[in-house]
């Protein structure tokens, strides 16, 4: 098996696109109304990803040359981490979580990230702690609660 994170080219905008997309449709059904999926769809755009890849703010594992995960990060603050369903659970996301810390820590003292439900175990075994709580406003009467998380430098998971 041959693992790879690296920069995505801007040509593999759809990939990361739909690795985000399709994760976020088979996953967040169980955890979420649709009105909140509806709103993760809209917020990890193709325009926004697109963005993010011109900027080098996403990084991407590639398992015998197949995209098969994702993560961002914009200074310290981590966002949008995904893996296909089909991959999940076989330590991909540990390794893509591996190399964001590894980026931030080498210039900050702490990480930082907005966890959905389904990721909220993932990220406190790895020794992220809670440090607020936030209620959204998605509109029409939705409101999406979810947790901000932070990892110190000193509390690198081993």
């Amino acid at each position: 098996m041959n693992i790879q994170y690296r920069k995505p080219t801007i040509d593999e905008t759809d990939r990361v696109c739909y690795i985000v997309q399709h994760t976020v449709a088979e996953v967040y059904p169980d955890y979420y109304p649709q009105t909140i999926v509806d709103f993760f769809v809209r917020l990890h755009s193709i325009d926004n990803i697109k963005k993010d890849i011109e900027q080098g703010k996403i990084g991407v594992l590639v398992k015998d040359g197949e995209i098969i995960g994702t993560g961002t990060h914009t200074e310290n603050h981590i966002t949008r981490v995904y893996v296909l369903p089909e991959f999940q659970g076989q330590g991909f996301g540990s390794m893509i979580m591996d190399e964001l810390e590894k980026e931030i820590f080498a210039s900050y003292d702490y990480c930082e990230l907005d966890t959905s439900i389904p990721a909220c175990i993932f990220y406190e075994n790895r020794g992220y702690k809670t440090v607020k709580h936030i209620k959204y406003d998605i509109g029409d009467g939705a409101f999406m609660i979810y947790e901000i998380m932070r990892k110190e430098k000193n509390e690198l998971h081993n």
